[in-house]
């Protein structure tokens, strides 16, 4: 018998676990993840490097049965399943490619699963385009559809994970479903410039001002690989890079560097992404950190005042990866992507302890 006012642990699997970001919320928010499923051999490996108690299935999860994963549970019974399902096929950032996207179907494992699984809860992340593009709204209306009809109470949103005090401003679409019960989107305890009373956003140099100079990639591979040195590592710019980085203002994209410096792309036109080839400012959050956050042309992944962009160390700590979180990859570009593709664990534990409040209340 437990005490009283005591409760076994809250169980919860997560899906499409990427690197395990997500796990990390869930267990600072009080949760027992019991089972995890990843595809991506580098990904995987990341989980478990970092998850070792947890039972992770490396296999595609449209072939993964909930019985096999509700079985994990002491309990036999699954309070929450988590899951961020790929949304490259729904993403601002790939609308202009119109082609076939077979990962866009996989929206429909997490109905699939709470019917086998009959979770307390579920909650799911994604881009914001997953609730108001063509192609990834009929798939998301169906979700709902589907939940409704197994008696779920959905409540979904876009929030700005900087009102959860993530140093960086990422949009994300935030779906939270009770079997029975109501689970209320969280209150944001930060907001720019502390609006409303609330806490500032966390800006940059709170989050990596700390950090010193990086090794370059090349270097690192010659002396033990970016993991001996936990991945403070940066790629060796291209002096033409280097010339733009140095004439790009903090805060600022490609329209801050001279025109002859401009990329040919860029020279003649205010269209296109604004924030390639600039800078992060240390007052100011981050922008989104994608697979490409240690890469010059593919965001604004500049370092605040040195010539050389962001580390993947530094890309980690702005999505609050912990400091010693292990990437266990020796290859950048999976290293930048496991960053890149996760829901930052700040984020993912404000989340979880919302369901937990919930599952406290309905009690």
């Amino acid at each position: 018998m437990l005490p009283k006012g005591k409760h076994k642990p809250y169980t919860a699997i997560d899906l499409f676990a990427g690197g395990g970001g997500l796990s990390v919320g869930l267990k600072r928010a009080g949760f027992n993840v019991v089972s995890a499923v990843e595809i991506e051999p580098h990904a995987f490996s990341t989980f478990k490097a970092n998850h070792p108690e947890v039972t992770a299935y490396r296999q595609d999860i449209r072939t993964v049965k909930g019985s096999s994963l509700r079985s994990l549970s002491p309990s036999g019974e699954i309070d929450l399943i988590a899951g961020c399902p790929p949304c490259q096929g729904f993403s601002s950032l790939t609308s202009k490619y119109k082609g076939r996207d077979d990962r866009n179907a996989l929206v429909r494992e997490i109905s699939r699963l709470a019917e086998e699984i009959r979770p307390r809860a579920l909650m799911m992340e994604n881009v914001p385009g997953l609730m108001v593009k063509a192609k990834g709204r009929r798939y998301f209306n169906e979700l709902l559809r589907n939940l409704k009809g197994l008696g779920y109470e959905c409540t979904f949103d876009v929030l700005q994970v900087a009102d959860y005090g993530v140093p960086q401003s990422r949009r994300r679409l935030v779906l939270l479903a009770g079997h029975g019960f109501e689970i209320g989107l969280p209150d944001p305890t930060h907001a720019r410039g502390g609006k409303g009373g609330l806490r500032p956003w966390q800006s940059v140099s709170e989050t990596i001002r700390h950090m010193s100079a990086p090794m370059t990639l090349d270097d690192a591979n010659a002396a033990g690989g970016p993991m001996a040195y936990n991945w403070h590592i940066v790629r060796t710019m291209a002096l033409q890079n280097r010339r733009r980085l140095e004439c790009a203002k903090p805060g600022k994209g490609w329209s801050s560097i001279p025109k002859r410096l401009r990329p040919p792309c860029h020279k003649d036109r205010s269209a296109g992404f604004s924030n390639v080839y600039g800078r992060m400012s240390w007052d100011e959050v981050a922008p989104s950190i994608t697979g490409g956050c240690t890469t010059l042309s593919k965001g604004r992944f500049g370092h605040p005042d040195q010539p050389r962009t962001i580390s993947v160390r530094e890309a980690a700590l702005l999505q609050t990866f912990p400091q010693s979180y292990i990437f266990d990859t020796p290859y950048m570009e999976y290293a930048c992507s496991i960053i890149g593709n996760a829901l930052p664990c700040a984020f993912a534990e404000v989340l979880a302890a919302s369901c937990i409040r919930a599952f406290k209340n309905e009690r």
